[in-house]
């Protein structure tokens, strides 16, 4: 036979891990600013850039691609070659796939703290970035295919299995959730509007859970569960179940972040069905993965990097069931909008996602540079604080979610409500905040043992070098089954034919689910009083969608009679139709506003955008002072805006955008009249005057700033309706 010699590329490899943990500390070090800013909201006053709203978008995104991404390259890199016994196809494609991934990297770093935002969740990247990322994408799944293509290995692993499913996925995810009509450069709309938005983006966001933190981990696990344990996988059988059964419920569960929402039922209830289904197929793979460790416990002990699969696995097995139990409808009534969800969100993230990443990470290192971990001890160490910081940051959250729920939905025997004030129920939970914000440190201090040690690990060993490697070479393989050869069997030699069968078991739920929805407009029924919002509303939600405002407030009322006595009326569909993007929020930190309008006037919006608790004691949201500034609202872009609208069906007439500017300053200009009523702000608005003349300066009428656009937003919010006042 044959044997031929040959070189894996660990250098590529090597970058990718340095990427992670580089931005793992970024990505963490964010996320702790962020706990930060709950219990000291005004901590970055005044600075546009470093508000929550803007930086909350940049901490997922640094977390879920930035450093989970990077770890994911980093095990796939490594494990493919390995598994098909070859070097990958092009090492320049390699680099591309590195460098380019850094790249959307830091224009994420750059773009969202500026407010560029799609302001979808997971997906907040602006169009030329989406399109850079498709582009880098197709690079990374180019190499991996023709790679497998040229491979010595005539079976493909189930690893590799899962990684062809989550480059698949991925690619139909973000093409078909990214649509977008472009404004300008850094601004588009989404060419869905309201319910049909809502569910590709949900679709999307669960999904991006499922195929970009779950499957290629879980192809991780496969792989270097077994390795650093030294034993086979538990079953080769229940690979099987896993896998096909995980591609095909998976992609079905995303209308489970919707119920009781103004999605149509028959979309709920089948989001609902296979959630539960997908607790099979997930508890199978956690299964298989501690299975795997049978006979080696007592290695597990004394082993840091088993330890960290242990828990990795385990906190795979809990946020799989917890994701399930959630999607029960009176579970979800309790939970949703609450911190239950951060909760169930950060255990897969900190435990799965983390402590996998670590393991990996230390078990990699020390044998490719060819020596010893500097120190057990501390890797020990590291998983003892880190375990203990996820303890302390998930399960005050989840007190926070029950107490939270409990109070939003307590009466009085008269029937008022109990808590009518929503922010009684932010300053009960207050100390939880605070321990969430230690669980982090902790997690964050655990973090930098990590770097430390690698950092010594490396210097004290060879430097990391491309590895010699010697296979005998494959022999054309046969299209045909062999004689008794199973189908999976067989399937597993054929990956094109793989590949297309995985692209059918991904598609099936998304065209049952979407396609009905966005086609048969008797799903969406429109409302006749519902109108378009005016060019200065259209300027103030996009600056609302520019500070990240739905990241703490929902626009969504739900049919309970909680939720009606306190916000108003249950939400329609129809009342989103002209909304590019929706914006119904998935937390509420503050209320829900889709029924705030003309509920207070101009003057309390004015004063509560500038000190949110001078008009709200004990409120934990900043003030955006920065909208209040001499800068005048970009007039210029309106009437690209309303011409991008009117290609996506919202009805503006010729002469609407032809007068925007004009209806602009006149709208502007009677919410300026409006502010006038208040004699304290007629006093520093003349002050104002008389100081920029004296220094010279050029002053912008207060119609013309931005905080006008914002008022003028919120006081539209559903008021096309008309409601009876509520509490």
């Amino acid at each position: 036979m044959e044997m031929q010699q040959f070189y894996y590329d660990n250098k590529i490899v090597k970058k990718f891990i340095y990427a992670t943990i580089v931005f793992g500390v970024v990505g963490m070090l964010v996320g702790l600013l962020l706990a930060t800013l709950f219990l000291f909201p005004n901590l970055t006053d005044g600075i546009s850039w470093l508000s929550f709203g803007r930086l909350r978008p940049l901490h997922t995104n640094a977390v879920i691609f930035a450093f989970v991404g990077n770890a994911m390259f980093a095990g796939i890199y490594y494990s493919l070659q390995r598994l098909l016994k070859t070097r990958m196809y092009s090492d320049v494609l390699s680099n591309i796939n590195f460098w380019g991934w850094q790249l959307i990297i830091v224009a994420a770093a750059i773009s969202l703290p500026l407010g560029y935002t799609s302001s979808k969740e997971y997906a907040e990247l602006e169009w030329p970035i989406d399109i850079f990322l498709t582009l880098i994408w197709v690079v990374f799944g180019w190499n991996m295919i023709a790679t497998i293509l040229r491979r010595r290995e005539r079976h493909l692993y189930v690893a590799i299995w899962f990684y062809l499913a989550t480059f698949i996925t991925i690619a139909v995810l973000h093409i078909f959730n990214s649509l977008a009509l472009p404004v300008t450069f850094m601004k588009s709309y989404s060419v869905y509007a309201g319910v049909q938005d809502a569910l590709v983006q949900w679709w999307y966001g669960h999904n991006a859970v499922a195929f970009f933190l779950t499957t290629p981990f879980l192809g991780l696990m496969y792989y270097f569960v077994p390795k650093a344990a030294n034993r086979p996988v538990y079953s080769y059988r229940l690979s099987i179940i896993h896998f096909w059964s995980l591609i095909f419920i998976y992609i079905w569960a995303g209308p489970h972040h919707l119920l009781y929402s103004a999605l149509p039922d028959w979309a709920q209830n089948l989001g609902v069905v296979f959630s539960i289904m997908l607790l099979a197929p997930s508890w199978g793979g956690m299964i298989n993965g501690l299975l795997t460790l049978r006979g080696v416990w007592d290695k597990v002990r004394q082993d840091a990097v088993l330890k960290f699969f242990v828990v990795a696995i385990t906190g795979y097995g809990m946020a799989t069931f917890e994701g399930p139990l959630l999607s029960f409808k009176n579970v979800n009534g309790i939970a949703h909008f609450t911190d239950w969800i951060v909760a169930h969100v950060h255990v897969g993230a900190l435990a799965w996602n983390g402590f996998l990443a670590f393991g990996m990470i230390y078990w990699l290192i020390p044998r490719m540079t060819k020596g010893k971990l500097y120190s057990d001890k501390l890797a020990n160490a590291h998983f003892w604080i880190g375990t203990l910081g996820i303890i302390m940051y998930t399960l005050p959250l989840y007190v926070a979610g029950f107490t939270q729920a409990a109070m939003w939905k307590q009466f009085n025997p008269d029937g008022t409500l109990t808590y009518g004030n929503f922010l009684e129920t932010v300053t009960q939970i207050i100390p939880m905040y605070w321990m969430r914000a230690i669980g982090g440190t902790l997690y964050l201090i655990g973090m930098f043992i990590l770097v430390y040690n690698i950092i010594k690990t490396v210097s004290a060993n060879a430097a990391i070098e491309d590895e010699l490697a010697e296979a005998p070479a494959l022999t054309v393989v046969s299209s045909s089954r062999v004689k008794g050869e199973r189908f999976h069997a067989w399937l597993e030699r054929k990956p094109i034919q793989m590949a297309i069968l995985a692209t059918i078991a991904i598609l099936i739920g998304g065209i049952v689910q979407i396609v009905p929805t966005i086609m048969v407009k008797s799903n969406i029924p429109t409302i006749d009083a519902v109108k378009p919002y005016t060019p200065l509303e259209l300027e103030g939600r996009d600056i609302y969608i520019r500070e990240g405002c739905v990241g703490c407030h929902s626009q969504q009322v739900r049919p309970f009679r909680s939720e009606v006595e306190r916000y108003g009326p249950q939400s329609k569909a129809g009342e989103y139709v002209y909304d590019h993007p929706f914006l119904w929020g998935s937390k509420r930190t503050g209320p829900d506003l889709m029924r705030v309008g003309q509920k207070y006037n101009d003057n309390w919006h004015f004063n509560h955008m500038w000190d949110p608790q001078s008009t709200s004691p004990g409120s934990i949201m900043p003030g955006y002072k920065w909208l209040f500034a001499n800068e005048q609202m970009n007039y210029g872009d309106m009437e690209a805006k309303l011409r991008v609208m009117q290609k996506l069906g919202v009805p503006y007439t010729d002469q609407e955008v032809a007068n925007a500017t004009k209806n602009m300053e006149e709208q502007g200009l009677r919410i300026l009249e409006n502010l006038k009523s208040d004699p304290d702000f007629v006093k520093s608005y003349e002050a104002s005057k008389k100081k920029a003349a004296a220094d010279g300066e050029e002053f912008v009428p207060m119609d013309k700033r931005e905080i006008t656009a914002v008022i003028a937003y919120i006081q539209r919010l559903g008021t096309d309706i008309k409601v009876k006042t509520t509490n």
